[in-house]
C-alpha cells in the first residue's frame, strides 16, 4: 500500500472511532468502512495508531479491541449525564409510539389490500341476484307441483341409487368377514380393534342401509 493509502486510511479509521466511540475488532472496523481498505491495512493501521496513542488497544485472549483515546473527548457534567438520559427516554418513547402507530397503518393496510374492489362487490352482487333468482324460479315451480325432471332422469336416479346401495351392503359384508377374521387371533375386544385401526361403523352415526 503506498503511503498515501495508508495515511488515508490512517486517517479513516481515527475518525471512525472517534466518532462512533465505542470498541471495535479489525474485522469489525475493515467491514464498517465498506471494505474500502484491505484487512491487513486496517489492522496494521489500528496497531500502528495505538503505538503513537492516539487510540487504545485492549488484548482479550486472542482477541484485539480498538476505541478512541477518551481523553480527547471535554469532560462532561453530570447534569449533562442526566440531560441525556432524559433525552435517551423520550426518544426511545417516541420512537415504540412510531413504531406502534406503523403496526396499526400496516394492519390497516392490509385490511385494505384483502377487501374487494367495489367493482368486484358488484359483480359478487349481481351473480348472486341471478342465482337467487334461478333458485326462486325453481322453488315456485316446486311449489305449483311443475314437472321438474322427465321420468327417464327419475328413473336414471333410482338405478343409481339401487347400485349404490347394494355396493354399500357387499362392501360392509366384505369388510365383517375380515375383521372377524381379524378377531379370531386378537387379544383384544372388538371394540378396542376398531380404535386401534379407526374403524368407524354404520351403527356408531346410526345410519342404517336403505331398503331398495
Amino acid at each position: 500500500m503506498s503511503k498515501s493509502k495508508e495515511a488515508a486510511a490512517a486517517s479513516a479509521v481515527l475518525e471512525y472511532l472517534k466518532k462512533q466511540n465505542r470498541p471495535y475488532s479489525a474485522t469489525d472496523i475493515f467491514s464498517n468502512l465498506h471494505k474500502e481498505y484491505g484487512k491487513t491495512a486496517v489492522t496494521r493501521v489500528l496497531e500502528e495508531l495505538a503505538q503513537k496513542g492516539k487510540i487504545k488497544e485492549k488484548v482479550y485472549g486472542k482477541q484485539k479491541v480498538y476505541c478512541a483515546d477518551q481523553s480527547v473527548f471535554p469532560d462532561v457534567k453530570d447534569t449533562e449525564l442526566t440531560e441525556m438520559d432524559q433525552q435517551i427516554t423520550d426518544l426511545t418513547g417516541k420512537v415504540q409510539t412510531g413504531q406502534a402507530a406503523c403496526k396499526g397503518r400496516e394492519a390497516e393496510l392490509r385490511d385494505l389490500t384483502s377487501s374487494i374492489t367495489t367493482q368486484e362487490a358488484k359483480s359478487q352482487l349481481a351473480e348472486f341476484t341471478k342465482k337467487c333468482s334461478q333458485y326462486q324460479e325453481k322453488l315456485d315451480k316446486l311449489k305449483s307441483g311443475g314437472k321438474t325432471i322427465t321420468k327417464e332422469e327419475k328413473e336414471k336416479v333410482y338405478k343409481e341409487h339401487e347400485a349404490m346401495v347394494k355396493q354399500w351392503r357387499k362392501r360392509k359384508r366384505m369388510a365383517t368377514e375380515i375383521l372377524d377374521a381379524i378377531l379370531e387371533g386378537y387379544p383384544k375386544k372388538k371394540k378396542d380393534l376398531f380404535e386401534e385401526i379407526g374403524i368407524e361403523t354404520d351403527e356408531e352415526y346410526n345410519v342404517k342401509i336403505p331398503q331398495t
